[in-house]
């Protein structure tokens, strides 16, 4: 799609993907600790469209809902046009079977920014796709958030393909097209690296299944089916849009992923499955967040909408290892942040929450913010952004009281979740990218 001219100690370790003394760079989704926080400083909390601190604002041409990732000056970005359904299918209910071929087909990209201008880098075509499944017309075919780190970018458009890219170049190093399921209202699962393997959910409506590549040839090491008892034939109550998180356990590095009905911790080496926690529910989006002591998982439309689990131990831990439940306003898709003993989340409807993570049953507040907010929120030093679909961003601190600290307003719609490059802001709309800084 071409532009415009113009972690954590338990038995647990969340590991960083970088060791730098300075803030790791935003490389994934969920930053560089994988729970939406940053400990940049001078990042800007008050700023609206056209102000100062818009250091620019780049147009993106397009339909896209995957967040920017950073590495060093760059901005890497999954791109896809908008979606064009094929025939009669017009609502949820449309048959996920094949779909007739396009005339022309949907071109799914990548596109890289300068961090500094703006300026376009690299702009890679890197799948063409004839036949495109059923998706909903909330979603997008680039809903699924690359991981950037040293020289590489691995880039994943659920079925439709799954490619590595040389940063600097921009030549595709190796691509996986051979990987399917029916997404049926389109992808949303995002790339996890961890050492020399790549891990990818694949939750549609006829097949649900986690696979490991190799990150330096694309061929599978390992692939698992999601061995549990969904209750139920109906393909659409298999649907999940889970990421993984990578911990380790007693000196054992686990992959813990979230999907409909469970979640199930694979040795990461071989995807053995070590453990499995039922909370129901389906397309449950969120990443596991790992504390010094417990995994929190946000289960969707569940009964058990987040749980708090003790990772330490094996076969079905449903009975003895949740630890706390909370189904009250949590949200469906974005995910939560973890600060201290702080559990904060925004939910779809724009009602914020502060949880005591030592017992989430317990709420410390919950204010409305209005706005419908489908992104996930980030937490810069003490203060947490989140974004709402018509642009209103609202800063509160991460605090025991809710103390509103700005309401910025940028125009356009909003679904990707923002990012930290520096001392700036990096959000994307639907047809923008923006840099904020502290004006100088």
């Amino acid at each position: 799609m071409r532009l415009p001219a113009s972690v954590l100690l338990l038995s647990a370790v969340l590991l960083p993907s970088t060791t730098s003394a300075e803030e790791p760079f935003w490389n994934q989704f969920r930053g560089p600790y994988a729970n939406g926080t940053s400990k940049a400083v001078g990042v800007p909390v008050k700023f609206h469209e056209g102000s100062k601190e818009i250091a620019w604002k780049v147009p993106v041409e397009g339909r896209a809902w995957a967040s920017p990732v950073v590495w060093g000056n760059q901005i890497w970005l999954a791109n896809a046009p908008e979606i064009q359904n094929p025939p009669g299918a017009t609502n949820v209910n449309a048959n996920p079977g094949p779909t007739p071929a396009l005339e022309k087909p949907l071109v799914l990209s990548a596109i890289c920014l300068d961090v500094e201008t703006g300026k376009v880098l690299h702009d890679l075509d890197l799948f063409e796709v004839y036949r495109p499944q059923y998706t909903h017309p909330t979603n997008s075919l680039a809903s699924c958030t690359p991981w950037v780190e040293e020289g590489r970018l691995y880039i994943h458009f659920g079925s439709y393909g799954t490619a590595c890219v040389d940063t600097k170049t921009g030549k595709k190093l190796w691509e996986r097209t051979d990987i399917e399921c029916h997404h049926w209202r389109g992808p949303g699962s995002s790339v996890v690296v961890h050492g020399d393997k790549l891990y990818l959910n694949f939750d549609g409506y006829d097949k649900q299944f986690i696979i490991a590549l190799d990150k330096n040839t694309g061929k599978t090491v390992w692939k698992r089916d999601r061995d549990v008892d969904y209750g139920t034939d109906n393909g659409d109550r298999k649907k999940a849009y889970g990421t993984p998180s990578i911990v380790t356990v007693g000196g054992r590095d686990l992959v813990v992923s979230p999907f409909a009905m469970a979640t199930i911790a694979y040795a990461a080496i071989d995807g053995k499955p070590v453990w499995t926690v039922y909370h129901g529910g389906m397309n449950a989006a969120a990443r596991p967040i790992v504390s010094d002591r417990l995994v929190y998982i946000s289960a969707g439309s569940g009964p058990d909408s987040l749980i708090a689990v003790d990772p330490n131990g094996e076969g079905d831990i449903t009975k003895t290892h949740i630890k706390f439940r909370q189904a009250k306003m949590t949200p469906n898709r974005g995910s939560q942040i973890l600060i201290g003993d702080l559990y904060f989340m925004v939910n779809d409807e724009g009602i914020a929450t502060c949880l005591d993570a030592k017992n989430i049953q317990t709420v410390i507040w919950k204010e409305r913010i209005e706005g419908a907010r489908w992104s996930s929120p980030i937490a810069v030093g003490d203060n947490v952004y989140t974004v709402a679909q018509d642009g209103k961003i609202t800063v509160f601190k991460a605090g025991r009281e809710y103390e509103n600290v700005a309401e910025n307003q940028l125009d356009g719609f909003f679904n990707a979740s923002p990012a930290v490059a520096g001392n700036s802001l990096i959000i994307r709309s639907q047809t923008h990218v923006y840099r904020i800084e502290k004006s100088k």
